[in-house]
Parts: structure tokens; sequence; C-alpha cells
């Protein structure tokens, strides 16, 4: 009995080692798959850096109000677009309109006081003429003349500066744009100084990134930069236009604004990577050393592994696996697995698996 299941053991193992002969010899026999090869290449003058941020409205207005009171209209909502002068809030202007009737009442006893003061001048100044009048008596009565024009004009001007915070009962939008922040409501108690709303014009956008002190001094105002959006898989083109020079309060970064040139369907608050390019003229920093690069499109994916098929001596298809880092907008940058100058397969005619054959067109 021992015999007989020992014989069947080795008839089945020599028929699995047979049909294994096969199925190799037949891989062996596949006509070989059409496959474009590219090579890999070290950045030189286009290296670049990438820095991450978010896009910011570059006009953003918070409005707030000179005085205290209670808030009776907010005819605003967030998300609303508005125009410039369009009112937004209103305060209650009670405190206001009796320190206005106050000061209309100083303006006409201010005014009689200097038309009585002006009479006596004039008819002093004729007395004097005449002889009939001191240089003593008309010296008092210029004083008098001259305090009361005095006291005339503060009466005005606490009339316009009663005119001046009147103005701030009735809130009105400084910029055309969207209301992208509430911070109060009907019925509260505003103070001066105090946001009531947030405007922000979407139309002019900046992307804000912080750049490490090692970049920053490679940076340009006015230096092209490529602004790429994973989120909606797009990249558009941008250009510096503000530069820190100051890490303070950043954490040993320099805050940098680009300007992007076309903002159609972007939004404030939506997160970037921007791409600047670097001149190395034969010298490479530490902070930018070159990077390999190579098309997204050409990687394999297994799980958490990323790889890419070269091809070997023999002909045939080899996968490698790689450790990657940053994406640049279609670009990879490869770590580790593949050394400059070595070639990859960028596309197939057909499916491609460990060891099938290849010709490479």
């Amino acid at each position: 009995m021992k015999t007989y299941l020992y014989s069947t053991f080795i008839l089945s193992a020599l028929l699995l080692g047979s049909c294994s002969k096969e199925k190799k010899s037949a891989h062996n026999n596949d006509a070989p798959v059409s496959v474009t090869v590219s090579r890999t290449s070290m950045g030189g003058e286009g290296s670049s850096f990438t820095a991450s941020g978010k896009l910011v409205a570059k006009n953003s207005v918070n409005v707030s109000t000179r005085m205290m009171g209670y808030i009776t209209s907010m005819k605003a909502e967030v998300g609303q677009n508005i125009t410039a002068g369009q009112l937004l809030v209103s305060i209650n202007a009670t405190d206001i309109q009796a320190k206005g009737g106050q000061a209309g009442a100083q303006i006409s006893q201010a005014q009689a006081s200097y038309n009585i003061a002006r009479k006596d001048y004039e008819r002093f100044q004729n007395l004097y003429r005449s002889q009939s009048a001191s240089q003593k008596e008309l010296d008092d009565m210029r004083a008098r003349y001259e305090m009361a024009q005095a006291g005339l004009q503060a009466a005005q001007q606490m009339k316009n500066e009663v005119s001046a915070q009147y103005r701030y009962t009735n809130i009105t939008a400084p910029i055309s744009g969207t209301i992208t922040a509430k911070f109060a409501e009907q019925g509260d108690m505003a103070s001066p100084g105090m946001p009531l709303l947030t405007i922000e014009s979407p139309s002019l956008l900046q992307a804000q990134v912080l750049v490490s002190e090692q970049d920053i001094t490679t940076i340009s105002n006015g230096m092209p930069v490529d602004v790429t959006l994973k989120s909606m898989n797009r990249t558009v083109s941008g250009s510096v236009s503000e530069i820190s020079k100051s890490a303070a309060g950043t954490g040993g970064q320099y805050r940098v604004k680009i300007n992007i040139h076309n903002a159609s369907g972007l939004l404030p608050g939506m997160f970037v990577n921007v791409q600047f390019p670097v001149k190395t003229s034969g010298k490479i920093s530490h902070s930018f050393e070159e990077r390999m690069m190579i098309p997204r499109t050409a990687l394999v994916g297994n799980g958490q592994l990323t790889g890419i098929y070269v091809v070997s001596s023999q002909n045939t298809a080899v996968l490698r696996w790689l450790k990657t880092g940053k994406t640049i907008g279609e670009q990879v940058e490869v770590l580790s697995g593949l050394s400059p100058e070595e070639s990859y397969i960028v596309s197939s005619a057909g499916k491609l698996y460990n060891g099938a054959k290849v010709q490479v067109k």
C-alpha cells in the first residue's frame, strides 16, 4: 500500500513538472510585445524645487465700523455677490443723531456770537479812524472778534466729526466681490474695529507659499512658475509678485506670493504646489540637487508598491520596484531603483508581465 501511494506521488510530480515545462515553453513561444522605451535623464538647466501653499484672494477686505451700537439691519449673506457701494449693514444711530443736534445748536450760538463780535470790531475800526476810540479799545474788539471766529470754526468741525461718525452707521461695500465670512447678525452689538464681514474678489487670485532659507535666494520678482492644483488635476501658469525678506513668525520660512494668470474656475483656499525653476549654471546647490523624473503613465502599481518595466539584455520585460518622490505635473521623481540614462518601457502594444518577450520599436 505504501509503495502504491509513493508511486502515485512520483507520477503526479512528473505530470506537474511536465505541465510547467509546457506552460513555460508556451510563454517563450509567444510573439514579442511591441514596446516604446525612453531613457532617464537628470535635471540640469531645468532643475526645480516645489513649495506648497494655498490660493488667496488678492483683494480681501474686512468690513468694520468706528462706532458702537446695535445692528438694526444686516443685508449680507455668505456667498452673496455684491458690488462696490452696496449697503450691507445699518447700525442704530440714535446717539449720533443727538450729538448732531447738539453740534447744530452750538454752531447757531457760535454764529450769533461771531456776527456780534464782527460788527463791534468794524464799528470800533471806524471810531479809531475818527480818533473816537483808543488803540486799547480797538485791540480788545479785535481779540473778541478772533475768539468768536475760532469758536465758530470749532463748532463747525464738531459738526463735521459727527457727520463722519454718522456715515459709519450705514456701512457699504468698499469693493465688488463675494462675502466669504460673516461675524455678526442683526441685533448684535457692533464695536469699533470689530470685523463684521469679509469680502474677497475671486477674479484676482494669488498663491501664497512658504519657501526655505536655502531656496529663497534663487527666487526673483517676475519669475514664471507652474502652479499645480492636485484636487483638480490642473496646472496653471503664474509669476512671482512679492517676496518676503523676513522669516519672523513663519518658523524660518519665507512667504512668497504668486499672481495666477488664469484663475477661471479656481477658488480661494485651494491647496497648490508651486514649481520654481532653477538655473544651476553647472553648479548644483544642496537644496535642489538634480532629479531623475519619469512620466507618471509609465509606472505600474501593486498595492503600496510602485514599479516600472525595463528591458533586459535578453529582450524581456523586467519589473523593477522603485522608490518615488514628489509628483510635479505629469512627472514623478525617482529616488532609487532606476539608474541615470537607463531605458524603461513607456508604453506597449500588449499586456506586459515579468519575463515577457518584447520588441523595441
